[in-house]
């Protein structure tokens, strides 16, 4: 796994921004969301995950980090990297799921023809009670 990007602070211009959407009145009335633009990309991102001004700067920095990287780097990004891995995980679970349940499904399939082949063979022969043949 690559290292974390680093950003040079001359390239970042924030600013602060009143919040929107849920949270009340107190998220609209403060200037507690964070944008910030890189200036040699032009890549804008915008934070309020929090009603904190910091905690919003660093969540935008480590955005803004992530997608400058992906930007330059491409596949070979931290984030790329992450995102191939869980991809290749979701599809080795879902080959195990369905390995499981066809699987199953041969078990049941074999389990129904056993008894149909039994009937077949048998002809007129039925068990009493007790479990044993008996003529008919």
């Amino acid at each position: 796994m690559p290292p974390r990007p680093k950003l040079d602070d001359a390239d970042i211009t924030g600013t602060y921004l009143k919040g929107t959407g849920p949270g009340g009145q107190k998220i609209n009335k403060t200037n507690s969301a964070v944008q910030l633009i890189h200036k040699p990309t032009g890549i804008v991102v915008k934070s309020q995950a929090t009603r904190s001004r910091s905690q919003n700067q660093k969540i935008a920095r480590q955005i803004l980090a992530e997608k400058v990287e992906q930007l330059e780097k491409g596949e070979q990004s931290r984030a790329a990297i992450k995102a191939e891995r869980e991809r290749k995980k979701k599809a080795s679970k879902m080959k195990k799921s369905r390995r499981k349940y066809r699987a199953l499904g041969d078990e049941k399939k074999d389990g129904e023809g056993g008894e149909e082949e039994e009937q077949r063979k048998g002809g007129s022969e039925e068990k009493d009670t007790e479990g044993q043949e008996r003529g008919v």
